[in-house]
């Protein structure tokens, strides 16, 4: 494809060969001549100066450090995203049944769907247009799913959910298992507590690969439109998000759990049950909630405290071996002068 197609299809401005070929995309250091790269921060400027890609998506203002092709644009990570899609396509399975398959007589199967081998569709399923679901899922019954929804291979999908249209639900994804709920009984067994509710998703959520997302006891589990949700993450019974919430990798959420939109859960933090997290906040890797957060706050450390007094903390902590020696240097003078002065330390 040549540069000025590529700026064409993209939106953008070029600068160089317009007839110049680029055969594929790639990262900075990694590119090869006809490759396209991008660079969306100052910091690697200097890979700019050695990469062999043939052209570079750069932002309008970024001065060049050499001569080299370039596409213009105001986000060139946005611009490197779609240009991924100009060069790559990913798999899409022929529309049909798979003699495989395992269809309940009241299934609802719509145009264009393509299900494949080994998969197990039970009663009163309902599935839009042009979604494709791949070996090995299984579909428990009185499930809807939307239009042009993508459910890869062995992920489940548990009675009474609900799916959007446009949503991916990757490889491993349990979706509408039971909630986590048990009842504590005078002998200290514990009785189990059936979970009659379902799980709602909204147009455009992703779910990664081995992500649980529990139904709840009665009412429902809430993903909000366009969410992504990233591999190996555990949200529990109850939870609603808001739309566009970003929820990365070993997240856990305890049931109950209300995020407002936009929200961002970076890996590995923890959010105990029946919370309150406004729109647009932010939660740093690893942080430990334990209270709701007003909007609009970006939280770290455990348990959870803004961002800026978190780094405050750690900034101390690393100072806390001297801040010791010295104290203990302080304690052994103020000895010798009390006992200089015959003064007695004990009351």
């Amino acid at each position: 494809m040549q540069l000025q197609e590529i700026a064409q299809k993209l939106g953008c401005t070029y600068e160089g060969d317009p007839h110049l070929e680029i055969q594929g995309v790639a990262s900075l250091a990694d590119a090869r001549a006809g490759e396209l790269s991008f660079l969306s921060e100052a910091r690697y400027l200097p890979l700019l100066e050695q990469t062999q890609a043939s052209a570079v998506i750069v932002a309008e203002s970024t001065p060049l450090p050499r001569s080299i092709a370039c596409l213009r644009g105001r986000d060139p990570r946005l611009l490197f995203a779609q240009a991924i899609e100009l060069f790559y396509q990913p798999y899409q399975a022929p529309a049909g049944i798979h003699s495989t398959a395992v269809i309940d007589d009241s299934a609802q199967l719509g145009e264009g769907v393509a299900i494949g081998p080994n998969v197990v569709i039970m009663a009163g399923v309902k599935i839009g247009d042009h979604t494709q679901v791949h070996a090995n899922v299984t579909i428990y019954p009185q499930v809807r799913i939307g239009c042009r929804c993508q459910l890869f291979a062995n992920c489940v999908i548990h009675e009474r959910t609900e799916i959007g249209d446009d949503c991916l639900i990757h490889s491993g994804a349990v979706i509408g298992d039971d909630g986590f709920g048990h009842v504590p009984l005078a002998d200290g067994s514990w009785r189990r507590m059936l979970q009659a509710g379902r799980v709602v998703l909204e147009d455009g959520v992703d779910v990664g690969s081995n992500t649980t997302i529990d139904r709840a006891a009665v009412g429902e589990t809430r993903i909000g439109r366009g969410s992504k949700i990233d591999n190996l993450v555990q949200i529990g019974h109850g939870v609603k998000t808001g739309p566009n919430c970003l929820i990365i990798a070993q997240v856990g959420i305890a049931g109950g759990t209300q995020l407002g939109q936009q929200v961002i859960l970076a890996g590995q933090s923890g959010l105990a049950g029946h919370l309150q997290i406004g729109d647009g906040v932010r939660v740093a890797a690893q942080t430990g909630v334990t209270g709701d957060i007003p909007a609009g706050q970006t939280v770290a450390g455990y348990p959870h405290q803004p961002v800026s007094e978190w780094r405050k903390s750690m900034v101390a902590l690393r100072h806390l071996p001297d801040l010791q020696r010295t104290l203990r240097q302080l304690q052994t003078r103020v000895a010798k002068l009390e006992e200089q002065l015959g003064l007695d330390r004990d009351p």
